[in-house]
């Protein structure tokens, strides 16, 4: 399996702030009132109520287990999940980044808890802009957020963290206090390589901006065999400013390129249905001028040759804009994506972890993509362990754009 994107969780399609189906059956209370509650919000808004029985059975197994003992929070909710065996539902506590994520993400079904923990509103955590996993007992930078403090430091996917400041390293502790500074970041950039420090800026990251800059800084124009290739890497689309800034990148940046590959190794999914349009649709291009004379670019089309990447991070609305760029006949490059498509929605729990539950099932083209992947077009493993900047699957694309541009394939 590619590793690449391992670390992700669940990702998000639609942000509902629906209840879909009643109790189905009374769990004895186990006197948790994290465990409780999330008990109820499952039972009461899963999207299957065909699962409830099997889902029943599993907490009432969990609530009679710890008779006379304490129940342990976490372990016992995760076994709830393991039961329901689908996408887009997990629990996250604020040692995690998804958790700010989440928060950014689904701000209005949660903003009771955004307004007592963010009393300016804005949803904010120390950080340096990577996504990291635990693989066979080290830990690995996953992804680095185009122009964030880590990427401008020098740090790597692929690259092994050995400690932060001397000590162990954890995706928000060890920034926590810190921003304004920096923090000495021991890393491997290969296996057999010599540990080195670099010296990372730490910062307070709003999500979603994070996101939407990286987006913006990804873009560029690779010149290849007398050829412009533009780039663009959607790390997530769960805002509208995605649109807006691929309308505007298009429209400007890239409008004189030869072809344009799409990367779509997202951290999240989101987006429209009809995402993909903006590389297949035929509908006009659309500005708006004001009397500043700056043009809004309203509706980008792109009508020259495509090539997306995808992978197992690519999930959710994006597989369904994965989908449709094959269904189009734009070659995908890569790894099978995740296979998570389902509709989310978030709750608050009584300690203030979340709870994203999946309430709404998705149908695309009369059948199901949960659990069926969207295949590449051209199979290109990549283990991002130790990778020192090497892209397998950024250079098959690139060939793969050859093939179309030497053929004249639009």
């Amino acid at each position: 399996m590619t590793l690449r994107h391992a670390a992700r969780g669940a990702a998000l399609l639609l942000l509902l702030p629906l209840s879909l189906t009643p109790a189905f059956a009374d769990v004895p209370k186990s006197g948790n009132a994290v465990f409780d509650a999330a008990v109820g919000l499952i039972e009461k808004n899963f999207y299957s109520p065909a699962a409830l029985p099997a889902f029943d059975a599993a907490a009432t197994a969990v609530v009679n287990d710890a008779t006379g003992k304490p129940l342990v929070t976490g372990p016992a909710i995760d076994k709830l999940i393991a039961a329901l065996g689908v996408s887009h539902t997990g629990r996250y506590t604020p040692d995690q980044v998804d958790y700010y994520e989440l928060s950014n993400v689904f701000r209005f079904p949660l903003r009771d808890l955004v307004r007592r923990q963010y009393p300016r509103g804005e949803v904010v955590y120390e950080g340096i802009g990577i996504a990291s996993k635990v693989i066979d007992g080290r830990r690995f930078v996953t992804d680095v957020y185009d122009g964030a403090p880590a990427a401008l430091a020098g740090v790597k996917a692929g690259d092994e963290i050995l400690s932060v400041d001397g000590k162990p390293f954890s995706e928000v502790g060890s920034f926590g206090g810190k921003s304004g500074g920096a923090v000495a970041l021991e890393v491997r950039h290969t296996a057999d390589a010599a540990p080195m420090t670099l010296k990372v800026g730490v910062e307070k990251l709003d999500p979603m901006q994070t996101y939407m800059d990286a987006i913006r800084d990804s873009v560029r124009i690779i010149d290849r065999d007398g050829r412009k290739i533009g780039y663009v890497h959607i790390w997530v689309y769960t805002s509208d400013e995605v649109t807006a800034i691929l309308n505007q990148e298009l429209a400007t940046k890239l409008k004189d390129v030869d072809g344009m590959i799409v990367d779509m190794r997202s951290r999240w999914g989101g987006g429209p249905a009809d995402a993909a349009e903006t590389f297949v649709g035929g509908s006009a291009d659309m500005q708006v001028v004001a009397n500043d004379g700056k043009p809004e670019y309203i509706n980008t089309r792109f009508h020259k040759p495509v090539v997306a990447i995808i992978d197992e991070g690519t999930r959710s609305s994006m597989e369904i804009m994965a989908y449709g760029l094959k269904k189009n006949g734009i070659p995908l490059v890569g790894q099978p994506t995740a296979g998570d498509v389902l509709a989310a929605r978030a709750f608050a729990l009584p300690d203030d972890s979340i709870l994203e539950l999946a309430v709404a099932d998705v149908i695309v083209d009369g059948q199901r993509l949960e659990a069926n992947p969207v295949t590449p077009t051209v199979a290109v493993p990549f283990d991002v362990r130790y990778a020192n900047g090497a892209d397998p699957q950024m250079d098959a694309a690139l060939a793969a754009m050859g093939k179309r541009l030497a053929a004249g394939v639009n």
